[in-house]
């Protein structure tokens, strides 16, 4: 005779938090915050694992892969999160990373019941978005044991794909699915169940730490400007003359001209006001270093 599987621990009843209708507004947010504090603790305990994941996408990347990036629900919504902010913030290329959301995009925004329940839809979404050896698939799942998500790790390695499971549970049930699991014990919610709290926000430390250390160690930031911004808005356009002037060490009038002839391109604006380049030439410059800045500015 089988027996249920007990509920994950994030879908328990956490005693800190009984009586929560009962108490004062100044009380709720004490409470929350400290059980917030246990997001980072349960990040802390895994950044080795979180850092072989870096190593790991890094190489990806490199060899001209994807990151596959799926969840369900919240976990699919930071998912998607992550995937949209990498073009803007690092002139990521078109495809490079992509979100695989149960119940498809409408799920962004409204729920899609039952859609997480369904494997079958997960491995159907990785089929069609030609997942292969080259890419890395990245599943995140609160419980660990999302339907969706294991039919997506379960197509993904079929297909060759290196996998990753980011889990809010000590030992999730994907993690056989997973080349690398990175698991984040941060225990029951304030309110049982709802992982968008502590579990999205350990969730969320762990997807930025991915995508920004990778993108850093790829030449993606110099020292600690972003170097590849799309400067497609007022704002990011006054960000581009200050990164410009700080590095080529020009006042901002100068950065703007530089960067007006090479397009917006902070990169090439950077070299040509260094080094006193064209645009072309700079451009060149930076093929051969691989995009990296600091081999080629002047010693």
């Amino acid at each position: 005779m089988s027996h249920p599987r007990p509920p994950a621990a994030t879908e328990r009843p956490n005693p800190a938090a009984r009586g929560l209708d009962r108490r004062s507004a100044a009380d709720l947010v004490r409470l929350m915050h400290r059980e917030d504090a246990r997001a980072l603790r349960a990040v802390r305990r895994v950044l080795p694992r979180v850092a072989a994941a870096v190593r790991l996408l890094e190489r990806v990347l490199d060899r001209g892969g994807r990151c596959v990036l799926a969840g369900a629900g919240t976990s699919g919504r930071l998912a998607a999160m992550e995937a949209a902010e990498c073009p803007p913030t690092f002139s990521a290329p078109p495809g490079q990373f992509i979100a695989l959301m149960a119940g498809g995009p409408a799920a962004l925004q409204r729920a899609v019941e039952g859609a997480e329940d369904d494997p079958s839809a997960g491995a159907r979404q990785a089929r069609a978005a030609r997942i292969g050896p080259g890419d890395l698939v990245v599943g995140v799942s609160a419980s660990g044991a999302t339907p969706f998500v294991r039919g997506v790790l379960g197509e993904a390695r079929r297909r060759g794909a290196a996998t990753v499971l980011i889990a809010c549970v000590p030992r999730p049930p994907l993690a056989s699915l997973a080349r690398l699991v990175i698991p984040l014990a941060v225990g029951p919610e304030v309110v049982a169940g709802s992982t968008r709290l502590k579990a999205g926000t350990a969730t969320k430390l762990v997807l930025n730490m991915l995508t920004t250390a990778a993108m850093a160690r790829r030449g993606k930031v110099h020292d600690n400007l972003m170097v590849d911004v799309r400067p497609t808005n007022a704002k990011l356009r006054a960000r581009a003359v200050r990164i410009v002037a700080s590095i080529a060490r020009v006042d901002p009038a100068m950065a703007r001209r530089h960067l007006a002839r090479a397009g917006w391109e902070v990169k090439t604006a950077v070299l040509c006001a260094a080094r006193g380049l064209a645009p072309a030439t700079a451009r060149d410059l930076l093929r051969r270093t691989r995009g990296r800045i600091r081999p080629a500015l002047p010693r």
